[in-house]
């Protein structure tokens, strides 16, 4: 028999004390994931609009001045990951994932509002870049804390032998904001010309998500909480006992995650690229965004069920050896023989081998994380893995691209990238028996 005191001893070792999970539904699960599919539609959408965003608000000289500095306005979302993730992954571990989940769709709501809202420079000058910075950075910041509670109530409501499937909804439902971004994307295009999505038209799908927040908002209030009452009175002896190792797992985690960020920012890249360096039209070139997307959402789930069946590691292995091989062949061929095959061709392989790795990634790192520190652990992880690569990707390839001329560098650098996250990945260890504590 347990008692109180064999029960400290085992938390004290290390040991992780199994309890019965919550039940989870459908919309559940759909709550959990709803403001980071909210969070991932609005960037994909900057990212496809990004050539009208920056003649509305950074207007500058020459053709890559503009795209620059909205790219860099990108970019400033993702800084802001790392501090949402210390503040609201905290209050997640100490308050509980469900209340932090609904403070993010606030914040997500308020920054989406602003961006939307705002009247470009040509009306209010400087304070339109102003304005749009501060609305990237509180949804950098909400991004930031969001990953954190989401992806851990998913784990810790998992049966576990289910933890991957349950997971890999989070990089899935990803996949159906870019895919539902480029749907909507497309059909503006489609049915305004260039100077009325200059003027506003690339507003209209930030006013869409606006529509799915009282939604998400309304899920996540009656989802069930999975952080223990003795989670949440963690004491300094327990922080003190894990914390060499949960800094380990923390640093190799975010670089993992960084090839997945940057491979992810590349594909979201191809539309400016398609427009800007292969002088696609841009019709075909936000098509991408959907095969994108959807492969996103497919492989993703795929990824869930492949770690659950045979390992973590090997989830995360197979598919970033096989992308780091095949993608220099695929942006020559993209570059040599630019049209609709190439383009949606190279975007398929660049967006499923990229899914099916993250998934294991998002799987394994909380696993091996505390209960108490689970939702920072994981935020800390993704925010820093994100912020510091994938934040910067798209305005790091396009600026190599400016000055060396060289159309191959996305593809240098997801190879890159992607080593780095090969060498992490071969010193966690593997998670799929792991026995984990709510």
């Amino acid at each position: 028999m347990t008692t109180p005191s064999t029960l400290e001893a085992r938390l004290s070792d290390g040991e992780a004390v199994c309890h019965k999970p919550p039940t989870l539904s459908r919309s559940a699960v759909a709550g959990a994931v709803a403001g980071n599919a909210l969070e991932f539609f609005d960037f994909v959408i900057y990212a496809f609009f990004a050539v009208y965003i920056g003649k509305a608000f950074f207007p500058a000289e020459g053709e890559f001045g503009s795209l620059l500095a909205s790219l860099a306005t990108f970019g400033v979302g993702f800084l802001m990951r790392p501090l949402g993730a210390v503040v609201i992954g905290r209050y997640a571990d100490r308050a509980g994932r469900k209340p932090a989940m609904i403070l993010t769709v606030v914040l997500i709501t308020v920054g989406t509002l602003g961006l939307a809202a705002t009247p470009g420079y040509s009306t209010i000058g400087v304070a339109a870049p102003v304005i749009v910075v501060m609305c990237r950075l509180v949804q950098g910041f909400a991004l930031g804390g969001e990953v954190g509670p989401s992806t851990a109530l998913l784990i810790e409501a998992a049966p576990s032998n289910r933890r991957g499937f349950y997971a890999s909804w989070q990089l899935a439902s990803q996949g159906m904001a870019v895919t539902a971004g480029g749907v909507i994307g497309v059909t503006v295009s489609l049915l305004l010309s260039t100077a009325q999505l200059a003027s506003w038209g690339w507003r209209i799908p930030f006013m869409f998500s606006l529509l799915l927040v009282p939604v998400a908002m309304y899920i996540r209030r009656n989802i069930p909480e999975t952080l223990e009452q003795d989670s949440k009175r963690s004491t300094v002896q327990r922080d003190a006992s894990r914390g060499s190792g949960t800094l380990r797992y923390i640093v190799l985690g975010a670089l993992i995650l960084l090839a997945g960020a940057v491979s992810s920012q590349v594909g979201n890249y191809m539309t400016t690229y398609a427009i800007q360096v292969l002088k696609l039209p841009a019709t075909l070139a936000q098509m991408s965004v959907l095969v994108g997307g959807a492969l996103t959402f497919v492989f993703g789930l795929i990824g869930g069920v492949v770690c659950d069946a045979v390992g973590r590691k090997f989830a995360m292995i197979a598919p970033r050896v096989a992308l780091a091989i095949v993608i220099v062949p695929m942006f020559w061929w993209l570059n040599a023989a630019p049209g609709a095959m190439s383009l949606l061709a190279g975007t398929a392989v660049l967006a499923s081998l990229t899914a099916a790795s993250a998934t294991a990634g998002l799987v394994a790192i909380p696993e091996l994380l505390p209960a108490h520190y689970r939702s920072t652990g994981i935020a800390i992880t993704y925010g820093v893995g994100t912020a510091f690569f994938g934040g910067t990707t798209q305005l790091v390839v396009t600026w190599i691209i400016s000055v060396t001329h060289s159309t191959l560098a996305p593809a240098y650098y997801v190879v890159a990238t992607s080593i780095v996250s090969l060498l992490a990945t071969f010193l966690l260890p593997e998670t799929r028996n792991r026995r984990i504590g709510n």
